[in-house]
């Protein structure tokens, strides 16, 4: 038995050979100098027209009408427009195709929010630069409290217990804390306490256990998810206007706390009320093949029995859904950091291609071109001190960059497919970036994502 697992896992691994970096040479090494480019640095909302910039070792090195550099390859970028790559802020990932199909995307970095052993293992091979990948950053397993029972949750008891886990993940090399649904006053002041002796960042899903505005310490630095607005200090009353001002209020006071959204994975909850046929559509094929038998398929038939007993669900959900995306304009207007998170890996919001939507609601929520692409650049490498060397185009930031046809500051959409992604240097044209979507669809990995998943379960419980 133990024998035939290791060969499922050492086939699975194979089968994503095609992020090896040996396996990129197309990528070419990391030190190369672009010309003709125009480039939105976003330190600013401006375009800088026809410049050169030159790629050293990973980095950015130089910036210039002209830059002289000898035995590097040149890249004639040909009037394009180069971006910091985008940052998903709010992802669950199963395997190692998914990193492929953010990358298709222009998702250069991820922020990992239910982390499993199989992370560890993940983040090592990209720290060490054994895959072409996103940078790779993973909170560790979801904390709560006693009372929120599930396989997929970290079951705290007391105190003592609550800090001992922060030291652990701190040990074991998971990034950030991640507190959940149902985690008590006692136990979070002891996660809150101990993050601040060993120095990790807490990301809050917000717990019905406290208040809401509890979450605003200043080791919390983002708050995750627009509908826990409306389920905690609403209590699902969308009229009430100033409970939404006292929330606002509260955000526009803490500067430090930053806010992702996730408006697309309830909006999808609206899409599977409305459409029949959702788990059969072309891109439920990238889902991995676990989670789209265990929770894509059980979170269609919650909605839809809910369907059979209330003929007005469809309805409600699209009008919270639009409640969502009016409290992101009034936030905004507030002065409060938007970062861009999906929750993708979960239900049926796919992998990467999820960035996009998500985007056009911001849009759709009144920021500016240049505001939306803040959320998903500069403000989220500005949430984490380990992530500040990206999310702008200037010199000594990490070459993590997507180059468009268009310019996305007049038309979002040009990023949807750019013609060329750099992964800390290293250059990936669309032809690579369309085999590693290929390479995701329809695939067979059901027994091997089972066994990192029961593996979980083994070690965290």
């Amino acid at each position: 038995m133990l024998i035939s697992i290791a060969v499922v896992m050492l086939i699975d691994k194979q089968s994503t050979n095609y992020l090896k970096v040996e396996n990129n040479k197309s990528a070419g090494n990391n030190s190369f100098l672009i010309t003709n480019v125009n480039i939105i640095p976003m330190s600013q909302d401006t375009v800088l027209v026809n410049k050169m910039i030159y790629i050293k070792n990973g980095a950015i090195h130089k910036i210039d009408d002209v830059i002289e550099v000898n035995g590097v390859e040149i890249h004639d970028a040909k009037n394009k427009y180069l971006t910091p790559g985008l940052i998903d802020m709010h992802v669950h990932i199963w395997d190692r195709y998914e990193l492929g199909l953010y990358l298709s995307n222009g998702v250069t970095a991820v922020r990992n929010l239910w982390g499993m052993p199989m992370h560890l293992r993940l983040k090592e091979a990209v720290n060490n630069d054994e895959i072409i990948s996103p940078i790779f950053f993973t909170s560790g397993p979801k904390l709560t409290g006693p009372e929120f029972i599930g396989d997929d949750n970290l079951n705290l008891e007391n105190p003592n217990e609550a800090k001992e886990k922060v030291i652990s993940y701190k040990d074991r090399g998971y990034d950030f804390i991640k507190t959940y649904y149902g985690i008590t006053e006692g136990l979070f002041s002891a996660v809150i306490e101990q993050a601040i002796i060993s120095d990790m960042d807490i990301i809050a899903h917000p717990s019905k256990k406290v208040p809401y505005a509890y979450h605003f310490n200043p080791q919390i630095k983002s708050i995750e998810h627009a509908e826990d607005i409306v389920q905690q200090p609403l209590n699902y009353n969308l009229s009430d206007t100033l409970k939404l001002k006292e929330v606002i209020s509260d955000f526009g006071k803490s500067k430090h706390s930053f806010f992702s959204p996730t408006l697309s994975v309830y909006n999808n909850i609206y899409q599977m009320l409305i459409d029949d046929n959702i788990l059969e559509s072309e891109q439920l094929e990238f889902m991995n093949p676990l989670i789209k038998i265990v929770d894509s398929n059980a979170q269609f038939e919650r909605w839809n029995t809910t369907k059979l007993r209330d003929s007005s669900i469809a309805e409600t959900i699209k009008k919270q859904h639009d409640f969502h995306v009016t409290t992101i304009n009034k936030l905004h207007e507030a002065g409060v950091t938007i970062i861009c998170g999906t929750d993708s890996g979960i239900g049926v919001t796919i992998p990467g291609f999820s960035i996009h939507q998500e985007l056009a609601f911001y849009k759709e929520a009144g920021l500016s071109n240049y505001e939306v692409l803040k959320t998903a650049t500069i403000n989220a490498s500005k949430t984490h001190s380990i992530m500040n060397e990206m999310g702008t185009v200037e010199v000594g930031k990490i070459a993590n960059l997507i180059l468009t046809d268009n310019n996305p500051l007049s038309d979002l959409s040009a990023l949807q497919n750019p013609t060329t992604v750099f992964i800390k240097g290293r250059k990936l044209n669309r032809k690579t970036l369309d085999s590693y979507e290929k390479k995701a669809k329809n695939r067979n990995n059901l027994i091997a994502s089972a066994v990192r998943y029961l593996e979980n379960l083994i070690i965290e419980k």
